[in-house]
């Protein structure tokens, strides 16, 4: 790995611990009503077929106590890989609280080389991406993985969305975060 990509990861890696540490948004875990339907939390549009049990699930950035949880629950043999050890810790936390099985695996979604080729049937790709020094090496590596014919779920966002709330109100979305910080 070059020295720009390490320093990269490293920084990324003290960051999302720091937010963990601080309680911030996206670190919260899954809430009790959302484990009532998970895949119809995180798969509410159908892309999945309705029906994920025992399809191997890969959750690339996907630390926190969400994801992972909630595609286990649904039935998925999930690993989740996340850059932040502390964000992997909640997943755990989780995972134990609920009697769920996933794996949980400390790298950076550029390098997932300790998987078996066309290992995963379902990649599932929650916005990170703007963490990575290098996309294109995300992309090769998650094909790397995918079975022939497998899905791949790439969530992106901009900056005015990163900035609404992740829940509507009776008024809609509202903005929850500073534009600049």
């Amino acid at each position: 790995m070059n020295e720009s990509r390490a320093a990269a990861h490293e920084h990324n890696r003290r960051a999302w611990d720091r937010l963990v540490d601080s309680g911030q948004r996206f670190t919260r875990p899954a809430r009790d009503e959302d484990f009532r339907n998970p895949l119809q939390v995180v798969d509410g549009l159908g892309w999945l077929g309705g029906d994920i049990r025992n399809q191997n699930v890969l959750c690339l950035g996907a630390g926190g106590g969400r994801q992972g949880p909630l595609y286990a629950a649904a039935g998925g043999r999930v690993t989740v890989v996340d850059i932040s050890r502390a964000m992997l810790e909640l997943d755990r936390q989780v995972a134990l609280e609920r009697g769920l099985e996933l794996q949980t695996v400390e790298t950076s979604m550029d390098d997932l080389s300790m998987f078996d080729a066309a290992g995963f049937d379902i990649v599932i790709h929650p916005v990170s991406t703007c963490y990575t020094p290098d996309v294109s090496a995300v992309y090769q590596q998650v094909a790397g993985v995918l079975r022939p014919g497998g899905v791949y779920i790439s969530q992106h966002k901009q900056p005015a969305s990163l900035q609404a709330d992740v829940l509507p109100t009776g008024q809609g979305y509202l903005l929850a975060e500073p534009y600049y910080r």
